[in-house]
């Protein structure tokens, strides 16, 4: 029995080493990094909220004052329960990597003021750049495999499911949170989120799905 676990110990950490390169785990924190300090320092100061499991964490903070980096790990783990049967292990420990770099990041940047102007009067500036950073820090880490959250579980186990492509996916679970979160941000400011989560839910996929160009070969 114990040399049993040991080999399966061993076949773990190996594949954990092959999985985990130093480049993918760079570029997992850099947009877990990215996305967090988007919603903390935009979304979370204009009102205007992300959809999926990010506006759903906003929302429950907003109703119980549970903060992001409690709560977003227990929505996670719930969606990842479901994404296991059809990503695979593989994808499982990678977000592990990425869930654990987001709720760090998340605790760093509320030891500090807001770190960028209010931008709550400017609500489409709000709302455009608020999905930059979401759109690119979370593409990033799709892009290698994992998730931000369990938003990006959900989403890609949808598209597994439905074939769907990913910023459909991702649209519809931003709105069915977008519809919940009326309960607490005025129709306008729903009317901006919308825009924010079209645009990142667009710029998600494209970072994800993006394939840089070879120098064409000369033909001498």
């Amino acid at each position: 029995m114990f040399r049993i676990c040991n080999r399966a110990l061993a076949v773990l950490c190996r594949r954990l080493r092959e999985e985990l390169t130093l480049r993918r785990v760079g570029l997992i924190v850099l947009g877990a990094m990215i996305a967090s300090f988007g919603i903390h320092n935009i979304h979370q100061q204009t009102g205007i909220t992300e959809g999926g499991v990010m506006g759903l964490m906003l929302l429950i903070e907003h109703w119980l004052g549970v903060s992001p980096a409690l709560i977003t790990p227990v929505l996670d783990f719930t969606c990842y329960l479901l994404a296991f049967k059809y990503l695979g292990g593989r994808f499982i420990r990678i977000s592990v990597v990425s869930t654990l770099s987001v709720s760090l990041f998340y605790k760093i940047w509320e030891m500090f003021p807001p770190m960028l102007p209010d931008l709550s009067a400017y609500p489409l500036a709000a709302a455009v750049l608020g999905a930059l950073f979401v759109g690119i820090g979370v593409g990033l880490i799709v892009r290698q495999g994992g998730s931000s959250g369990g938003d990006d579980a959900l989403a890609l186990t949808i598209s597994k499911v439905t074939r769907w492509r990913l910023a459909r996916c991702y649209l519809f679970t931003d709105l069915v949170v977008l519809v919940l979160s009326l309960s607490y941000i005025p129709f306008m400011r729903i009317a901006y989120s919308l825009i924010t989560v079209t645009l990142s839910s667009w710029l998600i996929d494209r970072v994800q799905s993006y394939t840089p160009r070879r120098p064409a070969r000369d033909p001498r």
